[in-house]
């Protein structure tokens, strides 16, 4: 039978009464051109000798990356071949903009190998990458790391993966999810620090975020299970573990006891005592508890570092963007942490150009980065994202977004230097992760002389900085 026909009697099928004419259309469309680039790709691939080996590529943050290892580990055991997974990021709408680039890079690339989105994007936009004609099969967020759902994808060997055009999409309603299961990995492509999610979703709406209607509300691993995790990782070789999540402070209230995360990292710290560095990716200050304040005073391998979600230094802005703390509140929780660890460094994440952002509510981020004394800053110019509340208010022109950036930008750079200046002379804690590049207990990067082994920790004078880094040798 030939295809045109097969193609003519799917377009004819019947769909669901219940499914809007335009929705419809758009699934008829995005299987017409669906099924004509798999056609081409299929004509290749009947040639070809050996199937392209898959593989996960992940954009966005340090959670996608972990996740991304997950999916990569189900493959493997579902021993799925042929496809490339595209584990997407929707923070903004230039993130989003470059998820579909990648999508028809690759495509072009790799016209043997079926492709598979995935990711925050797929989760919020998943008719977007349904119409491509290049994207074989659209995965939710919380099927993608189900290994049962790879099982399946496994187990349909042809192009469509067994599925019909209604089925192209498996985006099932995130916010239906309740549970976070542990998924164990054996670390990110390295045998020296590893990523552990304890923590996803967020139950706060700021209203420049899209990503809760990505990741569904917040929900924890339960302590036993991270802990066990952290000992299995340290059994295997790693040096450090960072505790990761999309509102990682907020781990805790929907476990039995309502434990918070300052409970957790002690449990951690008290239960591997061979563990000899924890770090954490990312903490919103306001809801550091006292328990994880007094082990960021009082434990030397809980790493000096502490990356803020910080977002503006404005008041108004802050009240705008419907966060939970003021500038005083930032300010007041720098010297505190700072008064009982004195070596601690701060990053922070800031946007700029928030709708309504004046050039002095401009200036009071600009001066905050001094106030807190912050020394590695994430600038995001703001992008509007459809559907969150910032997006209806009154705009700041891109330029202008885009000039402020570039502004606090160059300040945190120049606080970056400083800080890196400051270390001179000294003596550092490396954790060699790869050709004699590390990081230091405070997370700046230094590279050696002569590289020691990979996957160790040793002793570093710092000789010099250049381009971003310091310069360092062993010390004797």
């Amino acid at each position: 039978m030939c295809r045109a026909y097969i193609l003519t009697k799917i377009l004819n099928k019947s769909y669901d009464l219940h499914e809007s004419a335009p929705l419809l259309k758009i699934r008829r469309a995005a299987l017409a051109k669906s099924f004509a680039f798999r056609h081409t790709r299929l004509m290749e691939h009947e040639s070809s000798q050996k199937p392209p080996q898959p593989r996960v590529v992940t954009l966005g943050c340090r959670l996608n990356a972990y996740e991304g290892a997950v999916i990569e580990q189900h493959i493997v055991k579902a021993d799925v071949e042929d496809v490339i997974v595209v584990n997407t990021c929707a923070v903004t709408g230039e993130a989003v903009r470059q998820a579909r680039q990648t999508i028809r890079r690759l495509a072009r690339e790799n016209p043997d190998s079926r492709l598979i989105v995935t990711g925050c994007a797929a989760q919020t936009e998943p008719e977007t990458f349904a119409e491509m004609g290049e994207v074989d099969l659209v995965l939710g967020n919380a099927e993608k790391v189900d290994p049962l759902e790879w099982r399946r994808i496994a187990g349909a060997n042809n192009p469509d993966f067994g599925v019909s055009a209604a089925e192209k999409l498996r985006v099932n309603d995130i916010m239906q999810v309740r549970e976070l299961a542990p998924h164990m990995i054996d670390g990110l492509s390295e045998r020296t620090r590893a990523f552990v999610q304890v923590q996803n979703g967020c139950d706060h709406r700021c209203t420049f975020c899209i990503i809760p209607f990505g990741r569904g509300n917040a929900r924890s691993v339960p302590m036993g299970e991270a802990v066990r995790q952290v000992q299995r990782l340290v059994e295997s070789g790693h040096l450090e573990v960072v505790l990761t999540g999309v509102d990682l402070t907020s781990w805790g209230p929907d476990l039995p006891g309502r434990p918070r995360l300052g409970d957790l990292v002690q449990a951690i710290l008290t239960h591997v005592p061979d563990l000899p560095r924890l770090r954490l990716s990312s903490i919103d200050s306001i809801e550091a508890d006292p328990a994880l304040i007094d082990a960021i005073a009082s434990e030397s391998r809980l790493m000096p570092h502490l990356h803020l979600s910080l977002q503006s230094g404005d008041d108004m802005i802050l009240k705008r963007m419907k966060r939970r703390h003021l500038r005083n509140d930032a300010i007041d929780f720098c010297a505190t942490i700072r008064a009982a660890r004195p070596d601690v460094v701060f990053g922070a994440d800031i946007i700029t150009g928030f709708p309504t952002e004046t050039e002095a509510m401009f200036e009071n981020s600009l001066r905050l980065v001094d106030e807190c004394g912050l020394t590695f800053l994430h600038v995001f110019p703001y992008s509007p994202r459809k559907g969150t509340p910032a997006a209806k208010m009154p705009q700041v022109s891109q330029a202008i977004r885009k000039t402020r950036a570039a502004r606090l930008r160059a300040l945190g750079e120049e606080r970056r230097n400083a800080f890196l200046a400051s270390r001179i002379g000294k003596t550092e804690r490396v954790l060699i992760e790869r050709d004699g590049k590390g990081h230091s207990e405070q997370f700046a990067e230094v590279r050696l002389h002569t590289p020691p082994p990979d996957g160790t920790l040793v002793e570093a004078r710092i000789d010099a900085v250049h381009e971003g880094h310091l310069i360092a040798v062993t010390a004797k």
